[in-house]
């Protein structure tokens, strides 16, 4: 089941239907990211100053809107969000008007409507009331703080919010350049009859299934097959970047390793460490006295011969003179 990304409700009127909505499309894009070949690093995109060509950080950027060719005026955070209108969590209809009356060139983005918090019944109601009448609720809704144009449709057993885009995104016709030969060519009635007869014979049915990207499938054959032939290069991650969720994995099961191995490496230096800190405490002491005990000895043996010494010359002579 879809997760809904909005929850509120329909009104018009009196009328209050609890409505949650969900995405009715999925992008399917092959997306391409860009990579170093020299070193299979990602390339990515830089806040650069395009005169000085030197990258500039957030703190110093502030937003514009160019007023004249080279004249800005700024507008600060808290006034463009000032500007933003305030989220009702409401798809207020305010008209009901025929679905052939809204231009395909203003149809945007579906969204599903589901019935919330017990609203199934008057949800029912609105959705054949629009199927009997075959027309589409005109609405403004807010959506991610911004505010939208859209028709509330019937779609089988569903309704639908349709995101319109509003008239001035839309470009008139009058920027198409049509020629007049081809707003007032004259047609003949056997051109046009064997145009539709071309139609008729070409004419099938909406089969969803027989229709696929070809450029996808190919692209994604490619990366299978070279994947299959171990042509797979490592790509290094930008610093601070969050590595996806099988580099997680595979990480934490690296450091799960490195933590078992390190903790048995620690455990042998654990001893010699604690010897160290031992004689660091005990041995200096031990050491510190000895010296003072050694001197004291040192000095007294050192005496004893120098006295000795002293004796032995006096006594030499008189032996000498008694011999």
């Amino acid at each position: 089941m879809a997760r809904s990304i909005w929850k509120g409700a329909i009104s018009f009127g009196l009328v209050h239907i609890p409505v949650a909505l969900q995405s009715a499309t999925a992008s399917e894009t092959i997306d391409f990211d860009w990579l170093d070949k020299r070193t299979m690093e990602r390339v990515g995109y830089k806040r650069v100053n395009k005169v000085s060509g030197k990258e500039v950080k957030k703190e110093n950027i502030v937003k514009g809107i160019q007023h004249e060719k080279g004249k800005y005026i700024l507008l600060s955070d808290e006034e463009i969000k000032s500007a933003h209108p305030k989220s009702t969590q409401t798809i207020e209809i305010f008209s009901f008007l025929n679905s052939a009356d809204i231009p395909l060139t203003n149809i945007d983005t579906p969204y599903y409507l589901a019935p919330d918090k017990r609203g199934e019944k008057v949800y029912t109601l609105l959705r054949e009331t629009l199927s009997d009448t075959g027309t589409v609720g005109l609405a403004s809704v807010i959506l991610h703080t911004k505010q939208h144009l859209a028709a509330v449709m019937p779609i089988d057993s569903a309704l639908v919010l349709i995101l319109l885009r509003w008239p001035s995104e839309v470009r008139s016709l009058d920027t198409l350049e049509l020629t007049t030969a081809t707003t007032k060519v004259t047609l003949s009635k056997a051109e046009k009859d064997m145009a539709k007869r071309l139609v008729a014979d070409m004419k099938g049915n909406w089969s969803p299934e027989e229709y696929r990207d070809t450029f996808q499938e190919k692209i994604m054959a490619l990366v299978d097959k070279k994947a299959a032939e171990g042509k797979i290069e490592d790509v290094e991650t930008e610093a601070g970047e969050e590595p996806r969720k099988t580099a997680d994995i595979i990480d934490l099961t690296e450091l799960l390793k490195r933590s078992l191995g390190g903790s048995k490496a620690t455990k042998p230096r654990a001893k010699p460490s604690t010897v160290v800190k031992k004689t660091a405490t005990s041995k200096p002491a031990a050491t510190t006295a000895r010296p003072k005990k050694a001197t004291a000895s040192t000095t007294s043996k050192s005496a004893a011969p120098k006295k000795a010494a002293a004796a032995k010359p006096k006594r030499a002579p008189k032996k000498a003179s008694s011999k």
